[in-house]
């Protein structure tokens, strides 16, 4: 007699389908805006992307493309747009895993209505460090950061997808209660991931500022934001029921780097 088949589990490595989604918007907008001839590029750079000189009561904002209307929608628009391959392939290189993660957590509507929220944060951390800046914002680095921040609360916990003694089944990994962050706050691993990743965050953002109307640098204070929103607003997203966690994260954060990248100002 045939033994009955075991449940099928979903691999660590198989995207979920938000995190697909994902991957096809970015690359998708990316690809046709390489067909299109530069001054169209160009215009939708100004158009769609984060502006903080748009929010001044100048003649020269309001010669900025895009009206009031990029005034409202390029705090989540400016995370769709990215410089070259490089720029949108690093940013998904960081987002596959933790993103992955937290796609099957929150489920897709969630997921992406926290990696909105990330992105207007990042916007607003960007804002308020460089007003009256002409130059463009893009890159989806706030949002990126953003899940890296709320990962933390659960990646390191046992079972979970950055734990030694992980399960196989993805869909499990994921769902592993979170810790409280007055909890995270306190563990030893998670303090020093977060002191690594703001160290480098910083060094990295200050040693790529270029002077030059073609420089392109790290917008570092958008990353941050987008950081310090996905940290403090996981709780308001998580479905998983808290339970009783152990607080015993099982990764070194030296295994882990922080991510950085490039653009016009890029994130």
């Amino acid at each position: 007699m045939l033994a009955p088949p075991e449940r099928s589990r979903e691999p660590i490595l198989t995207l979920p389908r938000p995190m697909t989604l994902l991957l096809v918007i970015l690359f998708g907008i990316h690809a046709v805006r390489a067909l299109l001839p530069l001054a169209w590029d160009q215009e939708i750079i100004w158009t769609f992307g984060f502006v903080p000189a748009r929010y001044e009561a100048t003649l020269m904002a309001e010669q900025i493309p895009g009206g009031i209307g990029a005034s409202v929608w390029s705090f989540v628009t400016y995370s769709l747009l990215h410089a070259d391959l490089a720029h949108i392939g690093f940013n998904m290189l960081w987002m596959l895993p933790f993103g992955s993660a937290l796609a099957r957590r929150f489920g897709g509507v969630r997921f992406f209505i926290f990696l909105a929220i990330t992105s207007v944060a990042g916007a607003l951390a960007h804002l308020l460090t460089h007003a009256h800046e002409l130059a463009p914002m893009i890159g989806a680095s706030a949002a990126v950061s953003g899940t890296m921040a709320a990962s933390l609360r659960f990646a390191f916990q046992r079972g979970s997808f950055l734990s030694f003694r992980r399960t196989p089944d993805a869909d499990a990994a994921a769902r592993i209660p979170a810790l409280p962050l007055s909890r995270a706050l306190r563990n030893g691993r998670v303090l020093a991931f977060l002191g690594v990743w703001f160290v480098l965050n910083l060094v990295t953002g200050l040693g790529a500022i270029e002077i030059g109307t073609q420089g392109q640098s790290i917008a570092w204070q958008a990353h941050v934001g987008g950081f310090l929103a996905g940290l403090l607003l996981f709780s308001l997203f998580d479905p998983v029921p808290r339970g009783g966690n152990e607080d015993r994260p099982e990764l070194s954060p030296s295994d882990i780097s922080p991510e950085e990248n490039l653009s016009s100002r890029d994130v």
